[in-house]
């Protein structure tokens, strides 16, 4: 199984994402979308980058059951409640990405949202792997 992250000179350079990644072989991995709910079911609290950062967990702790490591994300979407402060944040979120995650990037995008299913959330994170 092997993913190749491709980044064209012709587009703008990516920071913190991949702008495409092509897979070969290995399982496919859907993963649903996380919230920063803890295991008893309530969100933690400490806004989004606590959020973000539970979020990311519950979906890495997901992918793992697979058998997969964060290198195997193939394409991963964030939703958020407030763009603005997840942009301001920025720096912020993707220090936690890359202490849980690593520098493999995968595809991603940011998508706003009104609301997300857990009332009091801000960010939800879901992802497609593929796993060896």
């Amino acid at each position: 199984m092997s993913l190749e992250r491709l980044n064209p000179a012709s587009l703008s350079p990516p920071r913190g994402f991949s702008h495409a990644v092509t897979a070969t072989g290995g399982r496919l991995v859907l993963l649903a979308g996380q919230t920063g709910l803890d295991r008893h079911g309530r969100i933690v609290p400490g806004g989004l980058p606590a959020q973000f950062e539970r979020a990311l967990t519950n979906l890495l702790t997901a992918l793992a059951a697979t058998g997969g490591t964060p290198s195997h994300l193939a394409r991963v979407t964030v939703y958020t409640t407030d763009v603005a402060a997840y942009r301001a944040r920025s720096a912020e979120l993707g220090a936690i990405w890359r202490r849980l995650a690593g520098r493999d990037y995968p595809a991603m995008a940011v998508i706003g949202a009104v609301r997300l299913w857990d009332e009091e959330a801000v960010v939800e994170v879901d992802g497609i792997a593929v796993v060896p």
